[in-house]
């Protein structure tokens, strides 16, 4: 490859890269304003109105006021980890962004093949991002240990033990998908769901899909799972020494985890960008993907108006006691159900190519 071909494979990387960091990004702080207009909503309030025209500009200005805000690290902190812990935190939750497929498009007729809507296509996906996005608790770990706060390091232990129990489970959850659609690649999966909202996977997978979508909600440190984060005991926990835009970053992180958890939550269980119907697909499936994923992060923000912060013990007895005995039960059952006779027939509706 020559230099001008490799640069110009370097630029359309670039430009890859920025057509998911740039509307994840933007994204993340308008989702800070639609959770804020919503639970006023829930809560018979307002919310911010003030800042624009019904205070759209007012993400616009949180970002302001974070970005000249002085930044104050501890004297006794670890300075080069304090300031590295909350970009580690962030990075992996961009990066896993990488392999996320928003649809299928032929460029305006350009290509006679639709092509995915990704920066990387891998058949390994789904691998890739449960790997890469397990590694944000590294950050969340360094900021408590480097901040030398009780407070904070108690907040980073409790977020580290949660994540771990969680994922556990989210992976059982996955383990059933694959079985079903005989792919780790995320295009497949959703094509294997092609064909109206009776092929989902969240019919034949119903109860994974309620542990995938609650364990995403425990996984990003959300209400009623942000025990790490508990102002009560911990005074803000693992973030409680930051100010200003390192702040700002792990707050980035958590709601760029909770928009790559609804997409992946709409991939694996709710047809991707198929229409419900077939006859509705004339609607670009970027649309319905997206449609699906907003409705999904509308439920995360329902959960926090409406839900109490649970105990902490009560948040790992629902992952060690209830969901992990719930994937494993569900594994064997479709386990069971692929390979007896007569139900086989049945799964075989949800498993491409079986007949």
């Amino acid at each position: 490859m020559s230099w001008f071909d490799a640069s110009i494979q370097a630029g359309i990387w670039a430009l890859e890269a920025l057509a998911i960091a740039v509307p994840v990004a933007l994204g993340v702080a308008y989702i800070t304003y639609v959770e804020r207009r919503v639970i006023g909503w829930i809560q018979v309030r307002k919310g911010c109105n003030r800042v624009g025209w019904a205070g759209l500009l007012q993400p616009i200005a949180d970002g302001l006021k974070l970005f000249l805000k002085e930044t104050i690290i501890p004297t006794t902190a670890n300075k080069m980890m304090f300031v590295a812990a909350p970009v580690m935190a962030l990075l992996p939750v961009l990066v896993a962004y990488a392999v996320v497929p928003f649809g299928e498009t032929t460029l305006f007729g350009v290509w006679e093949v639709p092509h995915v809507m990704a920066i990387a296509n891998l058949n390994i996906g789904v691998l890739y991002v449960m790997a890469i996005s397990s590694l944000g608790i590294y950050g969340i770990l360094i900021s408590g240990w480097a901040s030398n706060s009780k407070y904070a390091f108690i907040g980073a232990i409790r977020a580290a033990a949660q994540m771990v129990s969680y994922e556990i489970a989210m992976g059982f959850a996955i383990v059933c998908v694959l079985m079903l659609s005989g792919s780790m690649n995320l295009s497949d999966i959703v094509r294997a769901q092609a064909g109206g909202i009776l092929h989902w996977y969240l019919i034949p997978l119903f109860p994974m899909f309620l542990v995938y979508f609650i364990s995403g909600c425990a996984e990003t440190n959300r209400t009623p799972f942000d025990l790490p984060e508990g102002e009560a005991e911990l005074v803000a926990g693992f973030f409680v020494e930051y100010s200003g835009m390192w702040f700002a970053t792990f707050s980035l992180a958590e709601y760029g985890a909770m928009i790559l958890i609804s997409l992946m939550t709409s991939i694996l269980f709710l047809g991707g960008w198929y229409a419900p119907l077939p006859f509705l697909d004339v609607i670009p499936g970027t649309v319905w993907l997206l449609g699906k994923t907003f409705f999904l992060i509308f439920v995360f923000i329902w959960f926090r108006a409406t839900f109490p912060r649970y105990r902490y013990d009560q948040v790992m007895r629902l992952g060690w006691k209830v969901f992990l005995p719930v994937t494993l039960l569900w594994i064997a059952v479709i386990g069971l159900s692929i390979y007896t006779p007569g139900l086989s027939d049945i799964i075989a509706f949800w498993r491409p190519g079986a007949a």
